[in-house]
């Protein structure tokens, strides 16, 4: 048994642990709401240019999807051990943390080594798309989405259509067409009136710079969000030891 002196000496120091780790896994538990939020964004914003480069894609994502959302339950479990002063529990709840320190800058490294060799199979994925574009399956469905989204046309420019099978039924795509244009099919089949009609921008060098980016914001908080773990790990840790070596118990 340790002598009374020092229980007492070591009961505001834990006290002082206790209320900075009860503090920091409420902050933990709204950081999971975050990167929850941030892996449906990336999911919801990037699902066209994923599609396309499908075999050379990112979980990135999807990772801090089922990290956020399992931050949020063990959050409250640690100010739930925190507060019963458990220290099985305040080291579990390191652990968990080491695993989520581990998860996010496994998926921050992801996205930003994927942001860097983006363009090369990016740029081959879309050439792909749109030379065996047909309107109906997904890669399609991906490049129309682009096509609109960012309003650019073809690969360099709108030209790169008269080169595909496509075009010569068809003429170039619909989701090319400028708001309130004349996009009837003897415009589209013509690439001098489609000119008029269609953006004139290649889609090639906005796709780029959008999935950069949005990579580049996701790899970026992930780093944030993974070292800020550290200072809970050593909280918990912390805690358990006084409480273990002190024999101190909550009443």
């Amino acid at each position: 048994m340790s002598p009374p002196s020092r229980r007492l000496q070591t009961k505001p120091v834990i006290t002082c642990l206790k209320t900075f780790l009860i503090s920091y896994s409420l902050i933990f538990w709204f950081t999971g709401v975050i990167l929850l939020a941030v892996g449906v964004w990336g999911k919801v914003s990037l699902e066209a240019y994923i599609t396309l480069a499908s075999e050379e894609s990112t979980n990135a994502p999807y990772v801090l999807i089922g990290t956020g959302a399992t931050i949020v339950i063990f959050g409250l479990f640690g100010c739930f051990a925190t507060c019963r002063g458990s220290p099985w529990m305040l080291k579990l709840y390191a652990m968990f943390l080491t695993l989520v320190f581990l998860a996010e800058l496994v998926a921050g490294v992801s996205g930003f080594i994927f942001r860097h060799e983006i363009k090369a199979k990016l740029g081959s994925a879309y050439k792909n798309a749109v030379k065996s574009y047909n309107s109906t399956d997904s890669s399609s469905s991906a490049v129309d989405a682009i096509q609109r989204t960012l309003h650019c046309c073809g690969v360099k420019n709108y030209t790169d259509w008269s080169e595909t099978a496509y075009f010569k039924e068809h003429g170039v795509p619909t989701s090319c067409c400028k708001p309130s244009a004349d996009c009837s099919s003897e415009n589209l089949k013509d690439l001098d009136k489609a000119g008029k009609e269609v953006y004139t921008t290649g889609c090639f060098a906005l796709v780029t710079t959008v999935m950069e980016g949005n990579l580049g914001i996701i790899a970026g908080i992930s780093f944030g969000i993974a070292f800020f773990q550290l200072i809970g790990i050593f909280l918990a840790c912390c805690l358990s030891r006084y409480i273990t070596n002190n024999q101190y118990e909550m009443v």
